[in-house]
């Protein structure tokens, strides 16, 4: 009776996700299968056999992947020393980690254009210190939207980490050090496997927040191309609904790929769960 309870709880948000989500999605996936009534894969063979298709679906991979790495190296450092600070610290640091959250996308993408850019406050006060000769090609490239994504996305790395790292005992560490360990070795150890439920959680909800960005991209990224602005083309420009929901089900299993490829390695990285 209690069980019943339980599921009769979870019914309206089981329908919820059915109705506008799944149901959504198989429909724009089963769609890709057939074109003017007849089965086919010949979008899925456009996608995977243009040079100029791949290379969009290389470049975003290339920014995701590397967004990605540089959240978990900035962030795990930062997540770990907010972790070990009293409450007041901690939760000082935290609104602050929090509060690019709290402004839409689009604002922070032109701020980074205005720094960005060839008149702008990074170029100049390089070329007024003599440390270039020329402006820097950094904005409407690939590495301005990593730059944007990262800012985008670090907050969730570090708010995933510091729930994690918090709750490990500290004297887990000081028992490593007793036994011979020195502190970079406790700490690489102990904390480091201790924290790979938060480190995959966050890595997965950075990588595929970046994989499906679309403003960011759009406005730092110019005519660089990733896979949710080719979407867009497609799909509002072109109207060319069909190939866009290929794309749209190329990223699907792109991001069930890395869920299942980062399970994986946190199975690997931690045996014991």
């Amino acid at each position: 009776m209690r069980k019943t309870g339980l599921y009769l709880l979870l019914l309206p948000g089981v329908l919820f996700l059915t109705l506008f989500m799944v149901i959504p999605i198989v429909m724009t996936i089963a769609s890709t299968f057939y074109q003017e009534g007849s089965f086919t894969i010949q979008g899925y063979l456009q996608f995977l056999t243009d040079a100029y298709f791949l290379k969009i679906m290389l470049t975003t991979l290339q920014v995701s992947l590397v967004t990605t790495i540089a959240c978990v190296l900035i962030g795990f450092p930062a997540a770990y020393y907010i972790s070990k600070l009293g409450p007041r610290k901690k939760g000082i640091l935290l609104a602050l980690a929090i509060f690019p959250l709290l402004t839409s996308s689009v604002v922070r993408s032109f701020s980074w254009m205005i720094i960005l850019g060839k008149k702008g406050l990074l170029n100049s006060s390089l070329l007024a210190i003599g440390l270039i000769d020329k402006p820097l090609e950094i904005l409407y490239t690939p590495t301005a939207m990593m730059i944007g994504l990262i800012h985008l996305f670090l907050p969730l790395i570090i708010i995933t980490l510091v729930g994690v790292m918090e709750n490990i005992d500290p004297d887990l560490l000081k028992a490593a050090e007793s036994l011979g360990a020195s502190k970079l070795t406790a700490f690489w150890k102990v904390i480091v496997p201790l924290s790979v439920p938060g480190l995959i959680i966050g890595s997965i909800l950075v990588f595929v927040g970046s994989l499906t960005a679309y403003t960011t991209p759009a406005l730092l990224g110019g005519k660089q191309r990733v896979i949710s602005t080719f979407l867009y083309q497609n799909a509002i420009t072109l109207n060319d609904w069909h190939l866009a929901s290929v794309i749209a089900t190329i990223m699907i299993v792109i991001t069930f790929v890395v869920i299942y490829f980062m399970n994986k390695l946190a199975t690997k990285l931690n045996p014991k769960g």
